[in-house]
């Protein structure tokens, strides 16, 4: 007899991921993962102008045994992927961010944690304590607040500091404003229709008792009902610069990621400043629209870079032949944020190995594909479609 297959099993991409998260968040919960800046256009460009680069396969080559290890900042991943820094991530399935780091664990690669997750950085190395965690510090108006943040991640065994500075303020999020989406979720007559439309998601949220700022414990004031923008503009720093930067860095001690890097002379400045690797990203478009997107901006700052700090593409990542693209024109790892997020939200930590699958098994196909067995023979494998 045939054995049937499980829906998970059925899931051929990370789009089927999508849809299935779509099917089992309220709308405003997936619009403000989904969502991007303004119109859209970065948010879409971001997966759009992959299609813009073909890859160059090669034949006649023994492809049998494949290696898609690459070492990142010093240590070994089962993958050229982190998973990237995402808010808000125990929101969207409970205990978010603790799965997401034993997915990351179990499957051999880095988890980077949101200053603004749901978990504190102390639970998260309760639950997963020999991991390879990194933590994402923004900038706080509350310097005391900030150089706690860094005591602690360094305590709790996050060994690289990711510095995001593409966010000195919110960027406009159209559909979270015509959602009214806030934290904790403000129960109006559309909300609650959400909600109830989603009885699983619901359950779960009401038995995790309400949904907060981990990181913020002590902070901030619990169901205050703000929007993403408020909670910013409250504690975020806009006036943050180089020179704010390099005293971070010093104080770190450790291991650097500059994350938001577009322009080349920006990622030149990090190198001067400290950085160890430039994390080329917009933020998944979801800061400033109509801004290159990130696989566009990748070969000059690679050119910039040359070699002096190591690049990882960030937004736009869903397909295995996304992650050669990004290897081939000089990054050597990505991360993934919605990606990783489609699949926490179907189905938890088995929907986020889900996710990291999907993309191994695409990457491994591509690698043989194009007659490579390393990651380093990917380079200069894809150019630009100009037909």
């Amino acid at each position: 007899m045939e054995q049937k297959l499980t829906k998970l099993q059925r899931i051929a991409s990370i789009s089927d991921l999508r849809e299935r998260a779509r099917k089992r968040l309220p709308r405003s919960v997936f619009d403000f993962i989904d969502g991007g800046a303004g119109a859209g256009h970065t948010r879409r460009a971001n997966q759009q102008d992959f299609e813009k680069y073909t890859l160059l396969p090669r034949v006649g080559v023994d492809v049998s045994k494949r290696d898609l290890s690459q070492s990142i900042l010093g240590v070994s991943s089962s993958l050229p992927l982190i998973l990237a820094p995402t808010g808000l991530s125990g929101l969207y399935y409970p205990k978010g961010e603790i799965l997401t780091a034993k997915a990351a664990h179990q499957t051999g690669i880095p988890f980077c944690l949101s200053t603004n997750s749901v978990a504190s950085m102390e639970t998260i190395s309760d639950a997963v304590p020999s991991s390879e965690k990194w933590f994402q510090l923004y900038f706080l108006k509350d310097k005391g607040l900030m150089s706690s943040m860094l005591t602690r991640a360094k305590e709790n065994g996050y060994r690289v500091l990711c510095i995001t500075l593409d966010l000195p303020i919110q960027g406009k999020r159209d559909q979270d404003i015509r959602n009214g989406f806030t934290v904790p979720l403000k129960l109006r007559f559309s909300t609650l229709l959400e909600v109830l439309s989603r009885p699983t998601w619901t359950f779960n949220f009401l038995m995790e008792g309400g949904i907060s700022f981990g990181n913020f414990e002590g902070h901030i004031q619990k169901d205050s009902h703000r929007s993403i923008a408020q909670h910013i503009a409250e504690l975020c720093d806009a006036s943050a610069d180089w020179n704010t930067i390099r005293e971070v860095i010093k104080e770190w001690n450790g291991p650097v990621v500059i994350k938001g890097i577009l322009d080349p002379e920006d990622a030149k400045l990090a190198i001067q400043a400290g950085a160890h690797a430039i994390v080329v990203s917009n933020h998944g478009g979801r800061q400033l629209d109509q801004v290159p997107s990130s696989i566009s901006a990748l070969p000059k700052i690679a050119e910039a870079v040359a070699g002096r700090a190591e690049i990882i593409l960030d937004s736009g990542v869903t397909r295995g032949t996304d992650i050669a693209i990004a290897l081939s024109l000089g990054a050597s790892a990505c991360m993934i944020g919605r990606s990783c997020l489609w699949g926490l939200a179907t189905d938890g930590q088995t929907g986020i190995l889900k996710a990291i699958e999907i993309l191994r098994q695409e990457l491994d196909t591509s690698m043989a594909l194009l007659g490579v067995t390393k990651l380093h023979q990917l380079k200069a494998r894809a150019c630009l479609n100009l037909s």
